[in-house]
This record gives C-alpha cells, sequence and structure tokens, in this order.
C-alpha cells in the first residue's frame, strides 16, 4: 500500500496523532464515558419537569408574590378534584383523607377545601417549593389521592403542576418507546447505508457516547440550576442523527482514501484533512444555532438546548478523536461483515455525476419542479398558528384531564384558567370594579387580603387570545396579572418578541460560516436562502398537519387547531442546524470540484457527484429516526418528529439534489466570485480538498470557464 508524503492542516494532523496514539485516545475516551456514565443513571430525577414559563414576565412575579402572601396558592397549587355521585359518608371521608395527604408532604405549605355545591370539592396544596419541586410533589401523589377515593368517589389531581406532571410522564413513556423502535431500524438502514455491520456500529457507538456522557453532564448542571427533563430527550435525538451524519461522512472518505492504496494511518490524515474538516464547520454550525435558543428567557428552552449543544458537543469531539483512531485500528477490516450490497455508498457516484448533467442541461426545468412544491408549502407556513399546548393533548384517562373537566363542570368554563390579580389593598375598590365592568372575566370569589396585598381570581368567559391584555389594560398601576393562563400568555409574548432575533442570529451565523468554507458570498447567500425557503415549507406541513388536521386519523392525534408555540423558535434552530450538515458537504465538493478545474459546470456536476449519495444516504437514515419519534402517542413527541423528518425530507431531495445545484448553475461564474479580502490562500480555513486554487484576474475573479 502506498504511504501519503502530503502535507496536512491541522485537523489532518490531529487525526494523524489520533490513529497513531489511538491507545491513550481510547483509553482517554472510556474514561471520559466512565466517569460521566456513573452519573448519567441519576440524571433522571435531577432533573426539572416545570419551568414552561416566561422568565421576569408579569405573571411569574406575580405568582411569586401570590406563593409569598397567600399560602402558596399561586399557578403552581396541586389541585385535587374529589367528586361523587351522591353526598353520602364516603365523600367527606374521601375529602378528609386528601387533605391529610397533602398536609402530608413537604412541598405543600397549606391546605385549602372549596365547595361550590353539591358532591364536589376542590381540595388546594399550596406550594411550598419551587416550580420543580411542585411537579414531582404531583407526580408522587398522584396515585395515592387516587387511591384515597372511597367507593364511589373520584379523586383527580390536576393543576399547572399536575398537568405538567403528566404530560413529562406521557411523553416520556412515548420516547422510550419510539427509542425501542428507533435503534434497530436505525441499525438497518445503516447497514444498508454502510454496506457491512462493522461500518454500521460506528455512528451508534458515537451516539451511545454522546448521550452517556451528555446525560452525566447535565446531572453536574443540575446540582447548579434548574434543567428541564426535555433536554436528555432532545439530546437523545441528535446525537444519534448527527452521529450518523458524521461517521457516514468520515467513513465514506476514508474508504475512498483506502482504495487509492494508502496505508490507514494516511488514509486517516487525509480523511480528517477534507472530511473532518466539513464535520467541524457543521457541528460549529449546529453548536452556534442551538446556542441562539438560550437568548430565550425561558428554562427549558435554554436547557433544551444546553442538552442538545452538549450532545452535540461530545460527538463532535468524538468524531475528530476517536473516530480517526477506530479508522486507523479497523483499517481495511472497515469491510467486515461485508453485506452483499457492500460499497454501495462510495465516495463518487456516476448515477449522480449523470444527475448533475441533467440539471446543467435543465436547471430551470429540475429548480422549477422544486420551487413547484416549495414555494406553495412555505407560502402556507407563514400563516403558522401557535398557541401554548391544552390539557387536550392528554388522554382522556388521565387524572389531570379529568380533574379540569371536573373543575369546568363545577364552576364554568373558564374556572381552569382563572386569572389571579394582585393589587395594593389601596387599589382594591378600582381592581374589583374594573373586573366587574369586564366583559371577559368575571370576578370568581370576595378578594383576598393578606398585609399590604388583596388578590382577586377572575374566571374568563370567552375563548379570545388576548384576554389577558384587555384585563391588564383596564386595571390600575401597581396590579398584577398570574395564573396559569397569564402565564402561557406571557410564554407565548416572549418568544414572539424572541422570534426575529433568534431568526437573525441564526441566519447571520449560517452565512458566516458558509462564507468560511467556500469563500464565495453569492453562493453562500443563496445556500442560506435555500436553508429558509425549505425550513419554511416545513413548516407549511405542520401547519397542514397540525393546524388544520389533515392526516391525524393516519397519525392518531386530534388537532388542537395550532402548533405548539414552541415550534417557530426552537424548530427553526433544529431544521436550519440540520440542513447546514447537507449544505456544507454540497458547496465543499462543488469549491473542492472548481478549484481543480476551474469550471463552474464540474463544480456542479462533480459536486454532487462526490456529495449527492451520501446526502441521500444521511438524509435517510434521519428521516426514518425522526418519523419513528414521529409515531409517538402524545402530540409533543409526534409534532417533533413529523417537522424534523419532512424538513430532513424535503431538503434532501428538493434542495441539497435539485434546487440548490439549479440556481449555482443558472448563476455560473457569479456564484463563485471571491471578494478581494478573501482572495489570498487560506489552506486551514477551506475544508475542500488541498488543490491549488484556479488563478485569479485582475478584475478580483477566479478564471472560471463555463
Amino acid at each position: 500500500m502506498l504511504s501519503s508524503q502530503k502535507s496536512f492542516g491541522r485537523l489532518g494532523r490531529l487525526g494523524r496523532w489520533a490513529a497513531t496514539h489511538r491507545r491513550a485516545v481510547v483509553l482517554a475516551w472510556v474514561g471520559l464515558a466512565l466517569s460521566l456514565g456513573v452519573l448519567a443513571p441519576r440524571a433522571e430525577h435531577a432533573l426539572s419537569g416545570g419551568g414552561w414559563q416566561a422568565d421576569g414576565s408579569e405573571s411569574v412575579d406575580a405568582r411569586g408574590l401570590i406563593d409569598r402572601h397567600f399560602d402558596g396558592q399561586g399557578s403552581y397549587a396541586l389541585v385535587a378534584v374529589v367528586n361523587s355521585q351522591t353526598e353520602d359518608s364516603e365523600f367527606p371521608a374521601t375529602v378528609a383523607r386528601v387533605e391529610r395527604l397533602l398536609r402530608s408532604d413537604p412541598a405543600v405549605a397549606s391546605v385549602r377545601t372549596a365547595r361550590p355545591g353539591g358532591p364536589v370539592a376542590v381540595v388546594s396544596g399550596g406550594a411550598g417549593a419551587g416550580t420543580a419541586d411542585m411537579v414531582s410533589a404531583a407526580g408522587r401523589l398522584r396515585d395515592r389521592l387516587e387511591q384515597a377515593a372511597g367507593p364511589g368517589v373520584e379523586v383527580s389531581l390536576t393543576g399547572s403542576a399536575g398537568v405538567w406532571s403528566e404530560f413529562n410522564e406521557q411523553n416520556k413513556a412515548a420516547m422510550l418507546r419510539s427509542e425501542v423502535m428507533s435503534w434497530p431500524v436505525t441499525f438497518a438502514v445503516l447497514a444498508v447505508a454502510f454496506g457491512s455491520l462493522a461500518a454500521a456500529g460506528i455512528p451508534l457507538l458515537l451516539a451511545i457516547l454522546g448521550l452517556v456522557a451528555t446525560a452525566g453532564g447535565l446531572w453536574i448542571g443540575a446540582q447548579f440550576t434548574g434543567i428541564t427533563i426535555w433536554a436528555m430527550n432532545f439530546a437523545l435525538m441528535f446525537a444519534l442523527a448527527v452521529g450518523i451524519d458524521y461517521a457516514l461522512f468520515v467513513v465514506v472518505r476514508f474508504r475512498a482514501a483506502l482504495r487509492k492504496g494508502l496505508q490507514p494511518v494516511d488514509a486517516v490524515a487525509e480523511t480528517m484533512d477534507t472530511a473532518g474538516k466539513a464535520v467541524l464547520v457543521s457541528g460549529v454550525a449546529v453548536l452556534a444555532s442551538l446556542a441562539t435558543v438560550m437568548v430565550v428567557p425561558s428554562q427549558p428552552f435554554r436547557t433544551s438546548a444546553l442538552g442538545i449543544v452538549l450532545a452535540v458537543g461530545f460527538v463532535l469531539a468524538a468524531s475528530l478523536t476517536l473516530l480517526p483512531a477506530l479508522l486507523a485500528r479497523l483499517g481495511s477490516r472497515i469491510d467486515r461483515f461485508a453485506l452483499p450490497w457492500a460499497g454501495a455508498v462510495q465516495h463518487r457516484s456516476e448515477a449522480f455525476a449523470r444527475w448533475g448533467r441533467l440539471i446543467w442541461r435543465r436547471p430551470v426545468l429540475t429548480g422549477g419542479l422544486a420551487v413547484a412544491v416549495l414555494v406553495p408549502l412555505a407560502s402556507i407556513g407563514l400563516s403558522l398558528h401557535t398557541a401554548m399546548p391544552t390539557v387536550g393533548v392528554l388522554p382522556a384517562d388521565t387524572s389531570a384531564r379529568a380533574g379540569y373537566e371536573q373543575l369546568q363542570e363545577a364552576f364554568g368554563a373558564g374556572a381552569p384558567a382563572e386569572l389571579q390579580v394582585l393589587a395594593p389593598r389601596t387599589e382594591s375598590p378600582r381592581v374589583l370594579a374594573a373586573l366587574e365592568d369586564s366583559r371577559d372575566v368575571t370576578v370568581a370569589a370576595p378578594p383576598e387580603r393578606s398585609g399590604r396585598f388583596v388578590l382577586t381570581r377572575a374566571r374568563p368567559v370567552s375563548d379570545a387570545s388576548d384576554v389577558v391584555e384587555r384585563v391588564r389594560s383596564t386595571l390600575p398601576e401597581g396590579a398584577l396579572v398570574g395564573g396559569a393562563a397569564a402565564e402561557a400568555h406571557d410564554l407565548e409574548r416572549a418568544l414572539d418578541s424572541r422570534l426575529p432575533l433568534v431568526y437573525g442570529l441564526i441566519v447571520v451565523v449560517g452565512f458566516a460560516l458558509l462564507l468560511l468554507v467556500v469563500r464565495a458570498p453569492v453562493a453562500a447567500a443563496v445556500a442560506v436562502l435555500m436553508n429558509l425557503l425549505a425550513t419554511a415549507a416545513a413548516f407549511g406541513v405542520a401547519k397542514l398537519v397540525f393546524e388544520d388536521g389533515h392526516g391525524e386519523s393516519l397519525l392518531g392525534f386530534s388537532s388542537q387547531g395550532f402548533v405548539d408555540a414552541w415550534a417557530p423558535i426552537f424548530f427553526f434552530a433544529l431544521i436550519f442546524a440540520l440542513a447546514m450538515d447537507y449544505t456544507v458537504f454540497l458547496l465543499s465538493s462543488a469549491k473542492a470540484a472548481l478549484e481543480r478545474s476551474g469550471s463552474p459546470r464540474d463544480g456542479v456536476v462533480e459536486g454532487l457527484a462526490n456529495s449527492g449519495r451520501v446526502i441521500n444516504a444521511a438524509g435517510a437514515v434521519m428521516v426514518v429516526v425522526f418519523f419513528t419519534f414521529g409515531l409517538s402517542g402524545p402530540l409533543a413527541p409526534k409534532e417533533m418528529g413529523v417537522i424534523l423528518g419532512v424538513a430532513v425530507l424535503l431538503d434532501t431531495l428538493l434542495v441539497r439534489l435539485l434546487l440548490l445545484p439549479a440556481v449555482l448553475r443558472l448563476l455560473g461564474p457569479a456564484a463563485w466570485w471571491t471578494p478581494r479580502l478573501a482572495r489570498y490562500e487560506r489552506p486551514n480555513a477551506s475544508i475542500t480538498a488541498r488543490t491549488p486554487s484556479a488563478p485569479l484576474n485582475a478584475g478580483g475573479h477566479s478564471s472560471v470557464r463555463s
């Protein structure tokens, strides 16, 4: 076999070092996995189930004051609804048992009982702890409260803490089912893609390593701040997704280097000098996109992003160090346990070269086909309606939903969405008058006084989305509106207000990274616009399916009439980050071909030939992974799986393999124009192959042939 004498950039040298010091590299990763893996089983119990609020908002401030001055009767009080068909002795006995159970829990500060009339009682356990602890308390008390019911009596635990507790438990069970389904299916698809069982196991190894390390890291983080349980769910999905992408990119290039006759260590160095740079830029793009979500003033958003950042960070680090060590050790044994289709995913595909030549000849036709699908879907996505999920996402037999409906029957439809208006005592008459004059709410009970504050409860009588704002506009200065409905409203407003900032940061960072890759601002801008179009199209599908309800019987859900409010920010960041993987790989391959020949035609054709099959294989695996999560029972993971799966499908089939190459063809040499400041040779910044650049003419353009 040949030995390469070529000099490599930093990543190539890092790959060679890992390959020649593989024992030390493997031992270091084993040590890290074991040290964090010991903590991983504890992560689930340390993570938070609450916190879905806009930190620093009026409603959160109101809850804090209500809990402090009114015995914890804010929005996270535990609400046990005792319902009976008759008022025999079992009913009061059950109420007494419920009161004792609530008093016995350390998270409960006080117990109050309200009886609106008839065999119904509402027993409230005041919040004596933070939101996460109250959600945990709801989880440990629910079954005991249900068992406390006497014959003919039903006890249901609801309220914000009860709803979030069951919401998290339902989604956790669904995610576990999806995991059980996804791993064997994913391995089967990887075996088809890689052509050997040995190679197919590499992405799963990276994913497991990233997940174990992330779980331990999250446990450590939870000792210092609240971290949502959703951080683990997202970490699992993305550890698998990027592990597949990065391993596929690297292994395909490594196989190509071996076929050139290079020794395994030299093949690793060459692989990491090219594909390794693509992996690095893609990883940085994912990390940067997710980091922008942390500007949202809500703990679950910030810490969900943290979970993905940790998972991607660990997988990225392993891809750049552990993976080269493993490949050098395996060498030609990478094809061990080869299947009949071994080698199906090659570095270069003549089929995709023919496809590239077709696009070059018919760019308007091929690009027009993609536009005909993407633009109508994107226009639909622009009218997407969002809101915070309701109790309707829970199954009808859950305790929180049953209690919610019983509250409505006993107190009226607006009872579960009760507004809590806190004001200084001096403003009590004006607050009461404003609420009594309002056409949006009715006063639920006489005002309560404690110290210098007065608390007035009001129940909405309309479903208008701006009830909270209209009530606030009528109240005197100094009055605060809280309650579960107000907190949901304030979180929606916070998400809407941060939307332009998050989108802007993601787009700017994506453009900057692509510019670093290709040093061609036009091509980078076009790629970013394509990402935006594909993302908008995915939101169009989200509106058709989850808002309008098309296909709800097929997917097994009932539409809420809107998409969950976190979708526009969180899913945009996730979709854009995933799209960057394929964008980087396609553009870097095209730029490398352009620099070798100076021909934009070769850039498009060879770019597709060298990346098309890999992009297709990686996209197919990720679509399978995401759609297995889309088969989950509850709505939240179903939305996540379907929207992300559709986004990857649209991006790989219509954008990377149709629209982007067609637009590059139509732009011709202008797509690859390089500004004067970027024209000097930067061998360590580009992720393309280390080949001489085409000469620059006096006008500052590359000397490219059409």
